[in-house]
């Protein structure tokens, strides 16, 4: 009997380490979950991906089209959890005098920990995401740029206001937004004692940082943009599709085809 219980648990010792699409990778007090494209080359960059308000990294991974449309293009997704759904962001309704921190340790946290988990290429890693998840890139990007090689914020920015610096060297940024949201309008919106920020002055404030030339109109499937480039060959792009609040797979791959294209992944 002794044996017996002995080769369960060594059997058993993988099948309890193991996480992925289905099941929480912890990290600390917390988690996130991965799905690692089939036959890919190793190592594999990844699109780190942060939810909306009120998401789960668990609801991301039901997402088959997006999950096939990262791992077409030989990346793993990586779907972070927000504490009860949430991030944790500076000047935000319940966190005004947040300074970020505990979100930019859980970030380093989730890479240190899938890197050494799976085969990931730390320089190919794209932090993407939709609403508060947006919001959470963009923070990212300001503050964490050399931890990825670009950044695809969509229909969220900062709240307030942009930070009054980021860390140095800029990165690239694609930021897509819908032209009729409500939910987190173009101008912004006020929410409890704050309110939710310009997207024309994080683009603004960034492109002025960054040392990024004359926005150019670029061609783009089913959206207006317009694209600005600095002496580094980084991008600051900015599109604009019909609609109001909401996520489009082909959007998100039109930025990471977009970072593809100038050379960052």
């Amino acid at each position: 009997m002794r044996l017996i219980l002995l080769i369960w648990a060594v059997l058993a010792a993988p099948m309890a380490m193991a996480c992925g699409v289905d099941s929480d990778c912890a990290v600390g007090d917390r988690s996130y979950r991965i799905s690692m494209p089939d036959g890919a080359r190793a190592p594999v960059g990844a699109v780190i991906w942060a939810h909306g308000y009120r998401g789960t990294a668990a609801g991301v991974m039901r997402n088959k089209a997006l999950r096939k449309m990262v791992h077409d293009r030989g990346l793993a997704l990586i779907a972070v959890q927000g504490v009860e759904g949430t991030w944790d962001l500076p000047k935000g309704p319940g966190s005004f005098n947040s300074t970020g921190a505990s979100e930019f340790a859980y970030f380093d946290a989730v890479i240190a920990d899938a890197s050494k988990r799976f085969d990931i290429d730390t320089a190919r890693l794209v932090a993407s995401g939709f609403s508060a998840g947006g919001m959470m890139v963009w923070n990212l990007a300001c503050a964490q740029p050399d931890m990825f090689a670009g950044f695809v914020p969509m229909s969220g920015t900062y709240w307030l206001e942009p930070p009054a610096t980021c860390a140095a060297p800029v990165a690239s940024i694609v930021h897509i937004h819908g032209d009729a949201d409500s939910t987190v309008p173009l101008d912004g919106r006020v929410i409890g004692p704050t309110r939710q920020g310009k997207v024309s002055e994080a683009l603004a404030t960034y492109a002025d940082f960054g040392g990024f030339g004359p926005a150019q109109p670029v061609s783009a499937p089913e959206m207006r943009c317009e694209a600005q480039t600095n002496a580094r060959d980084d991008i600051l792009e900015f599109c604009l599709f019909e609609g109001g609040h909401s996520f489009s797979t082909a959007h998100l791959a039109y930025g990471i085809d977009e970072l593809a294209a100038a050379g960052k992944l």
